[in-house]
């Protein structure tokens, strides 16, 4: 059997949808399957393409035996809706260019968002004879919408066609979650749609395996910290003014700390609004090579996964959710809907707060500051959730066995 995945994003990006798909397409290809990944020069989050691949000097690299083909790719720091479609617009046509003239695949498997990739992917299943997969990691374009992101109606129009057509061509639709999964079958009930979850490998995220972090120590934060811990994309889903202004809270606490760890948009504002609020609690930190990960884990206390309050969010997953888990750390989750379900309800991993209400999240992580026990048990319920429920290694065995039938 043999696979093709598309993707605008791929390491040696770090990133939710680069790990997610490298490590599925490492353990497809450990049970057998040909693996060939189709992808942009890689550029993201600064939105500069790397120096070891400027000028196209890169075009064709093998990633942990993993043959990955690169395609050009505009561009640019400008965060104008006009430089964002040229940047997705340009790999359309780009991908399919350098992707005609691959073999032929049986399945190729497109990760969207970027919706408009599908483009490239719908024509690359006919001229390669590929069955075509279309992955859904958040239903585009609607949450765009929501999010005002988008609010040309022409534009959103034009983008709610093309979902369709996208998952009209589909030989197998696969969700991120199962909201997805839902709001999909709910549309289109006539179609194939799979659960194909993020997940975690529980041997690389593994608090046994590691000796006593030094993150603590090189950040000068102390053993008595009460750490609280963002790690990520710094954007507008995320709705991130809820720390600091939880931080503003709690500053008399002097042992609370808040930690955001990350680049993306809204980082400089939010430095920004740190020095206007005279926030001397929080501390924003770059952004690490995920091998790095399970050290900075290893050294907070509390992992905060906040989202903006809004109805398309009931569906969502955050990927940080699984690192932070199975590194034994319990969680504060903005999340309502199937995340708080999973894993506040059923794994009693953590508390939840209210989507941007910063006393509620307040209340949450003062319970953890008074009972540091909580942080111990809360954290191991965590990690066996996840080992029965959202292992990288079942997940790929189960898709595996989907494809083979």
């Amino acid at each position: 059997m043999r696979l093709l995945i598309l993707t605008q994003y791929y390491p040696p990006e770090i990133g939710a949808p680069q790990n997610r798909l490298h490590e599925l397409a490492v353990r497809l290809k450990e049970k057998g399957i040909h693996v060939e990944v189709l992808t942009a020069m890689p550029n993201y989050p600064k939105m500069e393409i790397d120096d070891a691949y400027k000028n196209g000097k890169i075009k064709k690299e093998v990633i942990d035996g993993i043959e990955v083909h690169r395609a050009r790719i505009f561009v640019s720091t400008s965060k104008a809706i006009l430089s964002r479609l040229i940047n997705y617009f340009s790999f359309v046509v780009t991908s399919y260019f350098r992707g005609r003239n691959l073999s032929s695949f049986d399945y190729l498997m497109v990760e969207s968002p970027p919706l408009f990739l599908g483009y490239s992917a719908m024509a690359l299943s006919r001229k390669l004879n590929a069955k075509l997969i279309f992955n859904v990691s958040d239903l585009w374009p609607e949450s765009a919408e929501k999010l005002n992101l988008v609010t040309n109606k022409i534009m959103l129009k034009f983008a709610y066609k093309l979902e369709s057509k996208c998952y009209e061509r589909a030989f197998l639709i696969t969700g991120q979650t199962n909201g997805i999964v839902e709001n999909i079958k709910q549309r289109f009930p006539y179609k194939q749609v799979y659960w194909l979850p993020n997940g975690v490998d529980l041997d690389f995220y593994n608090p046994e395996a590691l000796k006593e972090s030094t993150f603590r120590a090189k950040h000068g934060f102390s053993t008595n910290d009460l750490l609280i811990f963002y790690g990520g994309i710094i954007g507008y889903a995320q709705g991130l003014d809820v720390l600091l202004d939880a931080a503003k809270l709690v500053e008399e606490k002097k042992a609370i700390k808040f930690i955001l760890q990350g680049s993306g948009p809204e980082k400089e504002r939010l430095e920004q609004l740190k020095n206007d609020m005279n926030l001397l609690n929080v501390f924003f930190l770059p952004p690490v090579d995920k091998k790095e990960m399970p050290q900075v884990l290893s050294g907070i206390d509390l992992a905060v996964v906040p989202l903006k309050k809004l109805e398309l969010f009931q569906v969502a997953i955050p990927s940080k959710i699984f690192e932070a888990l199975a590194m034994k750390k319990p969680l504060l989750l903005g999340v309502d809907g199937e995340a708080r379900n999973h894993f506040v309800t059923k794994a009693q991993a953590g508390f939840y707060f209210e989507p941007e209400n910063s006393e509620d999240l307040v209340n949450c992580l003062l319970k953890f500051h008074e009972d540091r026990s909580l942080i111990d048990s809360m954290g191991q319920n965590g990690r066996d959730y996840v080992h029965h429920f959202f292992n990288r290694n079942n997940i790929a065995q189960k898709l595996f066995e989907k494809l083979n039938k």
